[in-house]
């Protein structure tokens, strides 16, 4: 019972539809009713079956009109479940009026006066009348799990603690129709449908019937006290059906079960699991599933499908901003692109004018460390000052001054101006002798930073 997490019970007359929807746990609390004609759709939102039934299951229910089901009553051994259908399926061929490959038949157990036996109401249905509503069904969308008879939940509930016959006014949509059961016992014996004309022959009808069946029983050997008579109707009906029995019999009348507390128990039977009782054929039950798995891959399918469409729009939409965005961008470039170029030169001349000037301050700060740091004992004959960046000394001494040299050399390595290093790099000073004399020649080369300045 608790596998389902709802289930719906549809009744379909020729006027109307009447959809009642239960929660399946604790007392199948009424959900939702509705009431359609027969032109208009079901709801979808109570009948559908989506993804979401993988995880709350739906249980939907049909009540088949009861105006061409045929019942049997038969009484066999007490044996397990699957011996009992074997049984009843045997006897198929004696209790059918139709061929057995054309009905749709299930069953219902009930309690016998003999320990060892136990009544079965078989129920029979032609299956061309079955396939004809299920196919109404599934035009109005309405896929069935299971195929029901209400008047067998009517037949349940009815309390019986006295032996006699039970008359239910009224099958389904033929209110000239009644379903006769007999109790004796506590046991079902004969369980029948009766079809009555429209005429003032009815009266005469019905208790010819009714004096028939009295007779079988009598010959059974079941009935074995006239019986009692009980009339299973509302108001109205009562008032239509009491005048059709003698004067002289008594009739009780018993309240019959609302439509809404009829589709309860039905609820609670079919959430049971008793599936004797189904008449859904099982190529109905195999096709239905696989409409609903295919169902679910196609909505799924769709799924991915419209989300493959909306990011590709996504994208689309996205790369279009993108190139308004460019375009905006080239249109501006365009725009200040002159501008650019002349700021871009102008800024070049600067440079060139910054360079010029620095280089002027860097040869004076060139020529003002080598007159500052030359000793006297040397002689400078050349300085070159190449490309901005190095400054070449050459010059002469004496061979007893080569110290001076190194001196001269390590002096200008650590010349500054402006709080920092003037050369980055000062080479070691080359010496060489002076043929024809004591003299030498001497030149070193400094790198001048231009980091900052630049």
């Amino acid at each position: 019972m608790a596998r389902w997490h709802s289930l719906n019970v549809l009744q379909s007359e020729s006027d109307l539809q009447n959809l009642w929807q239960f929660s399946a746990g604790g007392k199948f609390a009424l959900q939702k009713e509705e009431s359609r004609l027969q032109n208009e759709p079901l709801p979808d939102k109570i009948i559908d079956k989506d993804w979401q039934t993988l995880f709350q299951p739906k249980l939907n229910i049909a009540w088949l009109p009861a105006e061409k089901v045929f019942l049997r009553v038969v009484h066999l051994p007490k044996i397990d479940f699957a011996e009992t259908q074997s049984m009843v399926e045997l006897q198929l061929e004696k209790l059918s009026p139709l061929p057995v490959a054309q009905i749709v038949w299930g069953f219902e157990l009930l309690p016998h006066v003999e320990p060892g036996m136990q009544t079965v109401v078989v129920i029979i249905a032609a299956r061309h009348y079955v396939e004809e509503f299920l196919g109404q069904l599934e035009g109005r969308g309405y896929l069935v799990d299971r195929l029901e008879i209400p008047f067998l939940d009517q037949l349940l509930a009815t309390p019986i603690d006295e032996d006699g016959v039970w008359i239910y006014a009224g099958v389904g949509e033929d209110q000239h129709a009644c379903l006769v059961a007999w109790w004796y016992r506590k046991t079902l014996w004969n369980l029948n449908i009766i079809h009555l004309p429209a005429t003032e022959r009815r009266a005469a009808l019905l208790q010819e019937q009714l004096a028939q069946m009295t007779w079988a029983g009598e010959l059974e050997g079941w009935l074995t006290s006239p019986p009692r008579y009980y009339l299973v109707a509302d108001d109205a009906a009562a008032g239509a059906w009491i005048p059709m029995f003698p004067p002289e019999i008594h009739v009780e009348i018993i309240p019959p079960i609302a439509g809404k507390d009829l589709a309860v128990l039905t609820a609670k039977r079919a959430a049971a699991g008793d599936t004797q009782t189904n008449l859904l054929p099982p190529e109905f039950t195999a096709r239905y599933k696989q409409r609903f798995v295919d169902r679910l891959w196609m909505r799924g399918l769709g799924a991915i499908i419209g989300l493959y469409i909306m990011f590709v729009a996504l994208y689309l939409g996205w790369a279009q901003f993108a190139k308004w965005r460019f375009s905006s961008v080239e249109d501006k470039v365009a725009e200040i692109g002159p501008t650019y170029t002349n700021t871009v030169q102008l800024k070049e001349r600067v440079r060139v004018l910054q360079d010029q000037l620095d280089l002027q301050y860097a040869a004076l700060d060139c020529w003002k460390a080598t007159a500052d740091n030359i000793p006297p004992e040397l002689t400078l004959d050349n300085l070159n000052f190449e490309r901005g960046r190095t400054l070449r000394l050459f010059g002469t001494a004496s061979q007893e001054d080569v110290t001076k040299v190194q001196e001269f050399n390590d002096a200008i390595r650590n010349v500054t101006a402006k709080n920092q290093p003037l050369f980055t790099r000062t080479v070691a000073p080359t010496i060489q002798n002076r043929p024809g004399g004591n003299m030498i020649s001497w030149n070193f080369s400094c790198e001048l930073k231009r980091g900052e300045s630049e």
